[in-house]
C-alpha cells in the first residue's frame, strides 16, 4: 500500500461511556457511527464501505440507512478495527469505493445483546486443546507466559504495577476517564489477586461504548471540516486462534508483532524515532511492556525499567496511553477503536491530555492472546 494515500476525516467515540444500560451493542455502533458522521460532516447516504466486527455489516448497514458496495467484518479480537482501517485503505487504493465507515460498539459491562465471541467454539483446535485444560477467561490466558516473561528477564512484579500507576496519571487530566484517582505501586500490589501474577488494578475495565472512524482518500480529504489525519503506513499479523496460548512460537518475543511493526515502519517511511506519540492495547499492564518491545522501542526484558523512569508519564519522552488506556479510561471488551480514537485527537490537537507538538502517533494493538495484532502509524502533517 502506498503512503498517506488514505486519511481520517471523521472520528467519535460513543455520547456516553462506562456504564450505557439503554443502548445495546447494535445501538452503540449507531450512536458512535452517527457521531463520527456528524464530526466528519456527512450523512449515511454518503457512506459506500462500511466495516464492523462480530456484527453482520449488513445489520448495521440496514439500522443506519447505509447499502455498501464493501464491506469488511473481519473479527480476531480487539484490534480487529484497527486491522479494518488498513483493509479499508487497499479498498479505496483499488477503487473499490471512495468513503469507509468503520463502526464499534460493545455492551461490555451491562450485556445488552452482546457482544458475542468465538473464543473455542465447538470443534475448534482450542476446544479440543485449550479450554479443555481450564481456560477460564482473558486474564487466565495470559499468566503462564508473563510469569516466564517476569522469571527469564529477572524482573520483580513491582514492574507490571507501574503502566497502571503511570496511566493513571493521564486519566486524571481526563474527564471521561473512568478512574481518575492517583494510584501507587504499593495500591497496585495490594489490589486484591484475579490471577497470578495479576492483581485487579493490572486488569482493564469493563466497560459499555464504543467508537467510530470515516476513512477517506487523501485527495478527498481536505475537503471535510477537520484537518486530516493521514495514515502514513499499517501493518497487520496473525499467530494463532483468539485463545491459543499453548500455540504462540514465542510467547515472550513474539514475532507477529516485530512483523506488523515493520510493515507499517517501512510503508510510512519512519522509526521508532520519528514517533511523537504512542497508544498501545492494554488489557493487562504488561502489553505496554511486550507493546515497547516488539515494535523496536526497548530491548526485550527492558520495558519495566522504561515505564518506571518515567518515559511515558507526562512530560515524558516518549508519551503513552493518554487517555489513560484500558486499564483506567475505558475497555468495552475489543479496545482496538479507543487507541485510534486518542490518537487523532492528539493529533488534531482536541485530547484532554494534550502532548505539544505532536507530529506522528503509533497505534499498536492485538487481539485475544496475542492471535493477530495491528499498527498504525497516523500524522496530521500533509504529505
Amino acid at each position: 500500500m502506498k503512503r498517506a494515500s488514505t486519511a481520517i476525516v471523521g472520528a467519535a467515540e460513543t455520547t456516553d461511556l462506562g456504564v450505557i444500560p439503554h443502548l445495546s451493542n447494535l445501538g452503540l455502533n449507531a450512536d458512535a457511527a452517527l457521531n463520527a458522521l456528524a464530526d466528519a460532516g456527512l450523512k449515511p447516504k454518503d457512506i459506500d464501505g462500511l466495516a464492523c466486527g462480530y456484527l453482520n455489516p449488513a445489520d448495521v448497514g440496514e439500522y443506519l440507512g447505509i447499502y455498501p458496495v464493501w464491506t469488511d467484518n473481519t473479527s480476531v479480537g480487539g484490534c480487529s478495527w484497527m486491522i479494518m482501517v488498513r483493509h479499508a485503505m487497499a479498498a479505496i487504493e483499488a477503487g473499490l469505493c471512495k468513503t469507509v465507515l468503520i463502526t464499534h460498539g460493545e455492551s461490555g459491562r451491562s450485556q445488552i445483546g452482546g457482544p458475542h465471541y468465538d473464543f473455542a467454539l465447538p470443534g475448534t483446535l482450542a476446544d479440543q486443546f485449550e479450554y479443555v485444560y481450564g481456560w477460564s477467561g482473558a486474564a487466565t490466558m495470559f499468566t503462564l507466559p508473563v510469569a516466564r516473561y517476569l522469571h527469564e528477564f529477572g524482573i520483580g512484579e513491582d514492574l507490571l504495577a507501574y503502566p497502571a500507576v503511570v496511566q493513571r496519571q493521564w486519566a486524571a487530566r481526563n474527564p471521561r476517564a473512568a478512574r481518575k484517582n492517583p494510584i501507587t505501586v504499593d495500591d497496585v500490589l495490594n489490589s486484591p489477586m484475579i490471577a497470578w501474577p495479576f492483581r485487579r488494578l493490572m486488569c482493564c475495565l469493563v466497560s459499555d461504548g464504543g467508537g467510530a472512524l470515516v476513512v477517506t482518500s487523501a485527495e478527498r480529504a481536505k475537503d471535510f471540516p477537520h484537518n486530516p489525519v493521514y495514515i502514513l503506513g499499517a501493518g497487520e499479523a496473525y499467530e494463532t486462534s483468539l485463545s491459543g496460548v499453548a500455540r504462540v512460537r514465542d510467547p515472550l518475543r513474539p514475532e507477529f508483532i516485530r512483523t506488523s511493526a515493520e510493515l507499517a515502519f517501512s510503508t510510512a517511511g519512519l522509526a521508532c524515532s520519528d514517533i511523537d506519540h504512542l497508544m498501545v492495547y492494554d488489557a493487562f499492564s504488561h502489553c505496554p511492556l511486550y507493546g515497547l518491545e516488539g515494535l523496536g522501542f526497548c530491548a526485550y526484558g527492558e520495558a519495566g525499567d522504561f515505564i518506571r523512569e518515567g518515559n511515558t508519564a507526562p512530560g515524558g519522552r516518549l508519551p503513552m496511553n493518554t487517555n489513560g488506556g484500558g486499564l483506567s479510561y475505558a475497555h468495552s471488551g475489543s479496545y482496538g477503536i479507543f487507541l485510534m480514537q486518542e490518537a487523532v485527537r492528539q493529533l488534531r490537537g482536541t485530547a484532554a491530555a494534550q502532548v505539544p507538538d505532536v507530529k506522528t502517533s503509533l497505534c499498536h494493538g492485538w487481539g485475544g492472546f496475542f492471535s493477530a495484532c495491528a499498527t498504525l502509524i497516523l500524522s496530521n502533517e500533509t504529505p
